[in-house]
C-alpha cells in the first residue's frame, strides 16, 4: 500500500485526523471508468509533488495558508467494503477526530453522511461540490442519489451545492422543493468568492458542516481526469479558497474528495491538484 508521507502519525489513537481511501466504484454509471485506483493515485501525486530530496533528506512544502505543525495526520489505508468505511468513520467522528476520505466514486458520501451524522446525533449541512447535484430520485442507491439517499441525515435548507452546471431538470425541481441552494459557477463569477463565503457561512450557522468535493466541479481545463467532465467549471483556486474559509471556522465534520478517474487525466494534473486540495483542507483544520 502506498501511504501518504504527511502521515505523521503510526497509530489512529494518536491522529487528529485520519485519511481513509475507497477503492470502489461500484455505484458508478460513468462511461469512464477507473476511480477505484484513485486513492493511491493521489497517495503517489501528493508524495511526489509535495516533497523536495536534497542533501538525503525529505523537505515538505507548506501550504497557502493555515500549517501542517501540531497536526496529527494519520493514513488508515483503504477499506475493502462501504460497511467497512461507514464503522470506521462513525467511530472516529465519535472520538473528536476529522475524517477526510479519498474515492472512488461519489456513493460513498452516503455512507459517511450517514455514520457523521449519527456519531454526532445531528443532522449536517452539506457544501456538495460538484457540476452535478447528484439529487435523482427516480433511481436510488448510486453516485447520482447521493442526495436522496442521504436526506435522513442533512438539513438540506442549510445546505448548498456549488459549481452545479450539469443539472437534469428532475434534480432542479427536488432541489427547490428541498429548500436547496444551488450557486453555480456564473454566480461565482458575478458575485465573488469572498461573497460566495458569506453565504455559505450565513447558511450554514449553528450546523456542523460536512464537505463533499466531486473534482468535476472543477473547469475540466484544470481537472480532466474526472468520471464525468462538465465544462465552465470552478476555478481551482477559487475552489481551494472556499474550503478553506469554511474549514478554517471550526465546523467541519467530515469532508470527502471523489471522482478521480487517472486512466482520462493529462500529465497527472488532476491528481495533482487532488492532492494540493487535500493537503489545503488539512492545513486549514
Amino acid at each position: 500500500m502506498v501511504r501518504l508521507q504527511r502521515s505523521n502519525t503510526n497509530k489512529i489513537e494518536d491522529a487528529d485526523i485520519v485519511v481513509i481511501g475507497v477503492p470502489d466504484e461500484s455505484r458508478s454509471h460513468a462511461k469512464r471508468k477507473g476511480t477505484s485506483r484513485a486513492p493511491d493515485v493521489l497517495r503517489i501525486a501528493s508524495n511526489e509533488s509535495e516533497f523536495f530530496e536534497r542533501g538525503g533528506k525529505l523537505i515538505p512544502t507548506c501550504p497557502m495558508r493555515g500549517e501542517f505543525e501540531d497536526k496529527r495526520i494519520f493514513d488508515a489505508g483503504d477499506v475493502a467494503s462501504k460497511q467497512e468505511l461507514r464503522n470506521m468513520v462513525s467511530d472516529i467522528v465519535s472520538h473528536g477526530k476529522l475524517p477526510i476520505i479519498i474515492g472512488g466514486d461519489h456513493s460513498l458520501t452516503t455512507e459517511t453522511l450517514q455514520a457523521v451524522s449519527g456519531a454526532v446525533g445531528k443532522k449536517l449541512s452539506l457544501l456538495y461540490f460538484d457540476a452535478h447535484p447528484d439529487f435523482v430520485s427516480s433511481t436510488r442507491n448510486y453516485y447520482g442519489s447521493v442526495l436522496t439517499d442521504s436526506a435522513q441525515s442533512l438539513n438540506l435548507r442549510k445546505s448548498m451545492l456549488i459549481g452545479t452546471r450539469a443539472a437534469e431538470m428532475e434534480e432542479i425541481e427536488n432541489a427547490r422543493a428541498a429548500g436547496l441552494k444551488i450557486v453555480n459557477p456564473l454566480d461565482i463569477v458575478e458575485l465573488g468568492v469572498r461573497r460566495v463565503v458569506k453565504m455559505i457561512k450565513a447558511r450554514t450557522a449553528g450546523s456542523m458542516i460536512y464537505i463533499s468535493v466531486d473534482l468535476d466541479c472543477v473547469d475540466p481545463a484544470s481537472a480532466p481526469g474526472v468520471s464525468v467532465p462538465s465544462p465552465a467549471g470552478l476555478a481551482a483556486i477559487d475552489l481551494i479558497y472556499l474550503l478553506n474559509e469554511v474549514i478554517s471556522d471550526g465546523k467541519v465534520v467530515g469532508i470527502d474528495i471523489v471522482e478521480l478517474t487517472p486512466d482520462y487525466d493529462i500529465n497527472g494534473m488532476t491528481a495533482t491538484l487532488a492532492a494540493r486540495i487535500l493537503s489545503e483542507c488539512i492545513a486549514s483544520v
